[in-house]
């Protein structure tokens, strides 16, 4: 795993090396174990490298001045073994056994093309010196990050991360009000948008290319989720084919020079990669987990009990109740305001996991596959309901009753019936935008002052959620909150969250189940066998039977998740009245200051939960510190420095 940075420029002539070191150096925590530099006539590349394959060799940026082409790599190819047979056959030669130089010479060979046969986690950059143009792309599901702009003299830059950007001084940091009402719609700030005007994150399943004189490149899609419904697959036959493709994809990424391991929660998807990798593996698996001392929120009671199941090298750490002290560390991890409160775990599972392994296996993605989620069991039950009463009656009936029905937090689930009053008053799109906010329209719009309502002249968070459904494969209700999930939910705060908290400890974490052709497979899938009454992830379950015990696979789902309400309540209350009422999202003129003060008041006062609501505008307080602070770059070890004429040393 590694970091990457690069500038082309707009002119003729060299960039400026110690920008590139800066913006490279910011980066140091991705790759810390060697660092390279290419220079060249309009373009300068720098990598940090964190050592899997090939630990000898591999070395980035990796040129070849016969072809006039140079290389940064961040990520893996699993299947740059079967690549590199396929290259040797055409005549290509090989100097080393590292994946970086089977991209390089994939590219070579197919250009734009190579990218539908390659099978792992990527974001690179390649320099073609004779057409003076760069290519970037990023992986199928967004696993690995990308962010690329323009500096106010016209220079395109990138980064793996948002810092290896700001750390360049023509990169402007204006923030865009549009991402910052998806932020507090979402929790975090979906592609293309970053939280800053000018700054993009490339989409996955995405490329784009850019010579100097031209306008400003327009990314271009390769792959998408297909969802073409294969119904006449049998239960036995889907059982049967997901653990053979689940086998296929964990054996190929248990590939690794350096100390490798797993997440392990004790929940259905990080126990079927454990299991798996137990099937491939001739020693104990090194397995990692983290509770908390609240007995709600503790679920290794559970990852204890697979691990002995499946004689793991088992290892746990357990996270105090005032682990909330992370939270301007994580607002210089993530870059961006980011409010996925179980950053805060997943931060100290990273730390813990880097402890023992350089590598680690998670199971993320399987939510998304096969529909796990609770909300989509929800969803699929009120889109029953839309489908039997025109929109013409739904809107005005449900609508009204949904305005008048009290918000009752403290009542009874069954009680709640507020929100699905008002979701069955909404279309599909609009009702499942709804159930993943984190905060409501509503709420929004009483949240906001006046400037920043004129600033976002109309624009709606709902906006990125009507554009991708208008490209979507399926128009059935759970198939298509699916694709809204793999297009919006899981690049922009799973595996961002994933990525930043691994990296910030130089760990490298694959995801097996985010295989994109098992992805593929899965959405073939019809609804019936992942949620089946009110069972979901129905077929991974029944495919798990012979490895997992039952009550594993088919306890209550709790999710990765911290006593947040509680926190607010209680060690946090002090910190959120002065926070949100004296601090930087008091004093931006966003939000209107007697909202404010009354959400802190309602929450404190246990009238209503607005723990989320909350919660976000605590990490967007950190992150407005954050970012008036200068970014700092470490002292590396020696490096390989390049200039177009070969290596120098």
């Amino acid at each position: 795993m590694c970091g990457l940075a690069g500038i082309v420029s707009s002119q003729h002539g060299y960039p400026d090396e110690r920008v590139l070191l800066a913006m490279r150096d910011v980066q140091r925590h991705r790759g810390p174990d060697e660092a390279g530099v290419y220079l060249g006539e309009g373009v300068g590349l720098g990598h940090r490298r964190l050592s899997i394959i090939d630990l000898a060799h591999g070395q980035q940026p990796m040129v070849d001045d016969k072809a006039g082409l140079a290389l940064i790599y961040n990520g893996e190819l699993y299947n740059f073994k079967s690549l590199r047979a396929e290259l040797e056959a055409l005549g290509i030669l090989f100097t080393s056994n590292s994946d970086t130089e089977v991209l390089l010479r994939a590219w070579q060979q197919w250009g734009e093309e190579c990218l539908p046969r390659l099978v792992g986690m990527f974001a690179f950059a390649v320099w073609d010196a004779r057409a003076q143009r760069v290519f970037l792309a990023r992986d199928q599901l967004g696993i690995k990050p990308l962010y690329y702009g323009f500096t106010s003299s016209g220079d395109l830059v990138f980064a793996s991360e948002l810092k290896g950007l700001l750390a360049h001084p023509g990169v402007e940091r204006q923030l865009d009000p549009q991402a910052l009402e998806d932020y507090l719609a979402l929790g975090y700030v979906p592609d293309p948008k970053s939280i800053y005007r000018g700054i993009s994150k490339l989409p996955p399943g995405h490329w784009l290319t850019w010579r100097a004189g031209e306008p400003a490149p327009t990314a271009r899609q390769y792959w998408d989720v297909p969802f073409k419904l294969d119904t006449q697959l049998a239960e036995g036959e889907a059982s049967a084919k997901l653990r053979t493709l689940l086998d296929e994809a964990v054996a190929s990424q248990m590939i690794a020079d350096v100390p490798l391991g797993a997440f392990l929660s004790g929940g259905v998807d990080s126990s079927a990669v454990v299991a798996s990798m137990s099937r491939a593996s001739r020693q104990p698996v090194r397995t990692c987990s983290i509770g908390f001392d609240h007995d709600g929120f503790d679920e290794t009671v559970y990852a204890r009990q697979v691990a002995r199941h499946l004689h793991t090298q088992h290892f746990e750490q357990r996270v105090n109740a005032d682990d909330y002290t992370l939270l301007d560390t994580l607002a210089a991890v993530y870059d961006e305001p980011f409010s996925d409160s179980s950053a805060l775990p997943t931060y100290r599972v990273c730390e813990l996991a880097r402890t023992q392994v350089t590598v680690a296996l998670s199971g993320d993605g399987g939510d998304e596959n096969f529909a796990g989620y609770r909300r989509y069991r929800l969803h699929a039950w009120e889109s029953g309901l839309r489908a039997r009463l025109p929109q013409s009656l739904r809107k005005p009936v449900f609508g009204l009753l949904g305005s008048i029905y009290p918000k009752a937090d403290w009542a009874p689930r069954p009680l709640r019936a507020k929100t699905t009053l008002q979701a069955l008053a909404r279309d599909n799109v609009e009702a499942y935008f709804h159930s993943v906010s984190t905060t409501s329209a509503a709420m929004r719009q009483r949240l906001y002052s006046a400037r920043f309502k004129r600033e976002l002249q109309g624009y709606s968070a709902l906006s990125v959620f009507r554009f991708h459904a208008n490209h979507a494969p399926t128009d059935d209700p759970l198939l298509l909150a699916q694709y809204l999930d793999l297009k919006t939910w899981l690049p922009g705060d799973i595996l961002t969250k994933v990525d930043r908290a691994s990296m910030a400890h130089s760990l490298e974490v694959r995801v097996p189940l985010l295989d994109h052709r098992l992805v593929e497979w899965a959405s073939t899938l019809p609804p019936a066998l992942k949620l089946r009454g009110s069972t979901g992830k129905y077929i991974l379950k029944k495919a798990l039977e012979p490895d997992l015990p039952h009550d594993v696979l088919y306890r209550a789902k709790m999710g990765f998740s911290v006593p947040m309400s509680t926190w607010l309540r209680g060690p946090l209350a002090k910190h959120v009245h002065e926070a949100l009422l004296n601090g930087a999202v008091a004093e931006c003129g966003y939000f209107e200051p007697s909202m404010l003060d009354r959400l802190v008041r309602e929450h404190a006062a246990g009238r209503y939960d607005h723990s989320a609501t909350l919660w976000s505008l605590l990490m967007l307080d950190a992150f407005l510190r954050h970012m008036q602070e200068p970014a700092v770059t470490a002292p590396g070890r020696p490096e390989a420095r390049i200039l177009a004429s070969g290596i120098l040393s």
